[in-house]
């Protein structure tokens, strides 16, 4: 698959030769369950890449979420790198090329930024950073993601938080944005915390703020985001296939973002489960847009 756009119009490669700060590339497919068809993910980046061209001409306008342009007045720093090939049911094949590319784009040095999928393309996006730990996670999520197997298949979309945790150069995470039942069995829950995860409900944020996640995250880690789109309360983000009230704000998830850029060093990001047969007007993929763009902006201020 192929891209027809690029997000914000921006570009494969910066022309004058330099290294871009930020990569984006997408995946449409991870680890799909057996008798799963999640066919419907796959247009989750074209959706966001689309959604993203009403501003594409405005980068070096005010943007009042960053303080200033997006790239605060600096040249693009930004690439699109389009779709790595992935196929559906590929599992191993698909995990092996999504690692494979987020390795590629560390070694430039640079922050890759993954558009999924499903978010089982997190482990091996997660795995990409062995060499470059160690990284703390801060997963935004209503759900924590801590099962073993599902269907025998182990890295699947409930599973990501587990095999970070299992992954040596993974140092902490922070879960923030949990609520409801979810998926989560009292075994589940006990071996996050015998891990030693941090969780962080969607009420404590409405209650106290960023700081109620960000306080758990080290001065100056190295940290990689992986954003769930079902965090966000379904009012402002419907396209997702598990719909629950309650759910963040699209300040307070941008406000998560900057105030982590401020504290520790976002190291990557990725944003994943957007399903855009269950979006409303387009109004999912606008809201991810501009989420997306919230995360180039505070990873290029990280000097």
């Amino acid at each position: 698959m192929t891209a027809s756009l690029s997000f914000l119009d921006l570009p494969d490669r910066l022309a004058d030769g330099r290294l871009p700060r930020v990569v984006i590339f997408a995946a449409a497919h991870g680890s799909t369950y057996p008798g799963k068809d999640s066919s419907g993910y796959a247009l989750a980046a074209d959706a966001i890449r689309a959604a993203s061209q009403e501003d594409a001409g405005l980068v070096e306008h005010w943007d009042f979420d960053l303080g200033g342009p997006l790239f605060g007045g600096r040249p693009v720093s930004c690439i699109d790198a389009g779709y790595i090939p992935t196929t559906l049911h590929d599992n191993a094949g698909n995990r092996a090329r999504i690692e494979a590319k987020t390795r590629d784009v560390l070694s430039m040095p640079t922050a890759p930024i993954l558009v999924g999928g499903d978010c089982s393309v997190t482990i091996p996006f997660l795995a990409g950073f062995a060499d470059h730990g160690p990284v703390w996670i801060l997963q935004i999520d209503a759900h924590i993601d801590w099962r073993d197997e599902v269907h025998g298949e182990r890295h699947g979309y409930s599973s990501p938080m587990r095999r970070a945790s299992e992954m040596p150069h993974v140092a902490g995470m922070v879960q923030v944005g949990l609520r409801s039942v979810g998926s989560a069995r009292l075994a589940d829950i006990e071996a996050a915390r015998a891990y030693g995860s941090r969780f962080v409900t969607a009420r404590e944020i409405h209650a106290e703020g960023a700081e109620a996640a960000l306080r758990h995250i080290p001065q100056g880690a190295r940290v990689v985001v992986t954003l769930d789109c079902d965090s966000l309360d379904p009012s402002i983000m419907p396209g997702v296939a598990a719909r629950t009230p309650g759910g963040l704000t699209y300040t307070e998830v941008i406000d998560l973002i900057a105030g982590l850029g401020r504290r520790a060093r976002i190291a990557g990001f990725d944003l994943v489960e957007l399903y855009p047969p269950a979006d409303i007007d387009g109004l999912s993929a606008l809201t991810a847009a501009r989420l997306l763009v919230n995360a180039v902006g505070a990873i290029v201020r990280q000097d």
